[in-house]
């Protein structure tokens, strides 16, 4: 892999990782139009690198929020932080559970489906722009909002379908606060990254380390890192400030170019 394949590759999954247009969509469409020689060969250790990365980035820019709840779960006068850990819990099952059992089947068999990635690059193109008219409410998570905005993650796993979207959308039309949807959406991905990660590492073994260039390894893990910190502290504004439908526009008219497309 080249220094600019890293750095590429690196900006990409920092980019798409916290922006609501569904990097596995645009994957499947390049691959679909293109042929996946198109694109750079990923080695899988760079693959979990800058996976990691990502939750890296999202660590960074909630440094506070995280270290006032590990500090919270252990006081016993602060249940907030513990009933917080709860939620982040539980909106893992339904993304364990599909990333467990189906994630292989269903990427074998839609992953190249243009009809379907366009498809479902409308819905979330629809998801954004309703979600971003809700009026600002207050409603605070519980254990079952927690667990729909979780499916609605799991059901990301579709190609079209962003993780980012699904989750912020599905939390704002329930009536959560935008600045808490935001929250919620991005620290819920963390313990599933690393759990990923492990469960990567645990299927392939010494493998995972096999043969990989140092430069494009530091290259690849830097510009995910910078560019998924800010992309999503844009993230995090844009969502406060109501700005979720220029992402629907731009998923909107790659999902119905994608569509005709798949006809022609």
């Amino acid at each position: 892999m080249s220094f600019l394949d890293a750095l590429l590759l690196g900006i990409i999954q920092g980019l798409t990782e916290f922006l609501p247009v569904s990097s596995s969509g645009h994957l499947a469409l390049v691959t679909a139009l293109l042929g996946s020689d198109s694109l750079p060969k990923e080695n899988l250790l760079f693959t979990l690198l800058v996976h990691g990365a990502t939750a890296l980035a999202t660590i960074i820019v909630f440094r506070k929020d995280i270290l006032a709840i590990l500090q919270g779960v252990f006081k016993k006068e602060d249940a907030e932080s513990r009933h917080f850990t709860g939620h982040i819990l539980v909106s893992m099952v339904p993304a364990v559970g599909i990333g467990l059992f189906l994630e292989e089947e269903i990427t074998a068999l839609f992953g190249t489906n243009l009809a379907l990635v366009g498809g479902m690059l409308c819905i979330t193109a629809f998801l954004l722009f309703f979600s971003d008219q809700t009026k600002a409410k207050s409603r605070t998570i519980t254990y079952n909002i927690a667990f729909l905005i979780g499916v609605a993650q799991a059901i990301a796993i579709l190609p079209g379908i962003s993780r980012s979207g699904a989750t912020i959308a599905t939390a704002l039309l329930i009536g959560t606060a935008r600045p808490e949807a935001a929250r919620f959406s991005f620290l819920m991905i963390i313990p599933l990254i690393f759990g990923s990660i492990a469960k990567t590492i645990l299927e392939n073994g010494l493998e995972v380390f096999g043969t990989a260039n140092l430069l494009s390894l530091v290259v690849g893990f830097t510009a995910a890192l910078i560019s998924g910190i800010v992309a999503c502290t844009w993230m995090i504004a844009l969502v406060k400030r109501s700005k979720l439908h220029y992402f629907a526009i731009y998923c909107l008219i790659v999902g119905v170019t994608a569509s005709l497309i798949s006809w022609i």
